[in-house]
């Protein structure tokens, strides 16, 4: 039996009289907030290098934002998910695929993209640096790391009468071939029915399109993941120490946790081996690998 909607019609003549192009369609990106932790040069061959966190970059090649960084990223074909765009643009600009790949949010501001009507599906993906190369896309000048530093501002919270808003601000600093930098503003409204988050650039110097937005809900995102999660693990190589391990939580979190409890916390998320380091002027320290489930 077909069915037949108020004009009489069925799905099949309905589909054979529908036209698209009677409704404003917009453009859909795939944007990629790529993460990498990196080792500092250490002042002695006795001292551990410190960790970095970093993401990667493209200076715009073209408009608009010509000479802007911007987040490595791309239009959705009409043959592939957003998903499938955002591996390729990972594979086209580090040449590696087969890594951490995570739906972040769909950023869909009125104006984010002076060209037209462009949502951006944005990912995050983790990568052991020690799989990179880096190439320029097509619209891109140059591409290249940089160090990240998100730290909070300042807080503000104001009572409603059926809830409360409360507006945390962050500075976003990145270093590399330039020093960028954005204030982000994060507001969480919580009423006894609902709860949102809106993120607001309140200023911003050297980033391309609403970028620090997107950087800033991808660090929040990770941050808050790696309590919970093992998402850290996939930033290492396949043998660590516990040590390196923890230096990439701190990395991550901005701060410095206890020896004893960080390792109590991953003791369930790794699995010992029998591989110790062989580095000139340390004590070998034995090595580990993730643990997967069985």
């Amino acid at each position: 039996m077909d069915w037949l909607d108020r004009n009489g019609l069925t799905e099949r003549e309905f589909l054979e009289q529908y036209r698209a192009g009677d409704y404003e369609r917009p453009s859909v990106a795939a944007d990629m907030v790529i993460f990498t932790v990196t080792d500092e040069e250490a002042d002695s061959y006795r001292r551990l290098p410190e960790k970095e966190l970093r993401i990667l970059l493209i200076r715009r090649g073209g408009h608009p934002f010509l000479g802007k960084w911007a987040l490595p990223g791309g239009f959705v074909q009409p043959s592939e998910t957003t998903e499938q765009a955002a591996a390729r643009e990972l594979r086209e600009e580090t040449g590696v695929d087969d890594v951490y790949l995570e739906q972040l949010y769909t950023f869909s501001d009125i104006g984010r993209d002076p060209r037209t009507w462009v949502m951006s599906c944005s990912y995050m993906a983790l990568i052991n640096s020690d799989k990179l190369e880096l190439q320029a896309g097509d619209d891109a000048a140059d591409a290249s790391w940089f160090k990240v530093s998100y730290r909070q501002l300042r807080e503000q919270k104001e009572l409603m009468e059926d809830g409360y808003v409360k507006t945390l601000e962050y500075e976003l600093k990145l270093s590399g071939e330039e020093e960028l930098s954005a204030v982000v503003a994060r507001t969480l409204t919580v009423k006894t029915t609902s709860t949102s988050t809106e993120y607001k650039i309140v200023s911003n110097n050297g980033l391309a399109f609403d970028h620090a937005k997107i950087i800033a809900c991808a660090i929040e995102r990770l941050r808050g993941k790696v309590n919970y999660t093992d998402i850290a693990l996939h930033l290492m190589p396949k043998l660590f120490t516990l040590t390196e391990l923890q230096q990439v939580y701190e990395v991550i979190m901005d701060k410095e946790l206890l020896k004893a409890a960080f390792r109590r916390k991953v003791a369930d998320l790794v699995a010992e081996t029998d591989h110790y380091t062989e580095n000139a002027g340390h004590r070998p320290s034995r090595l580990y690998r993730r643990k997967l489930e069985e």
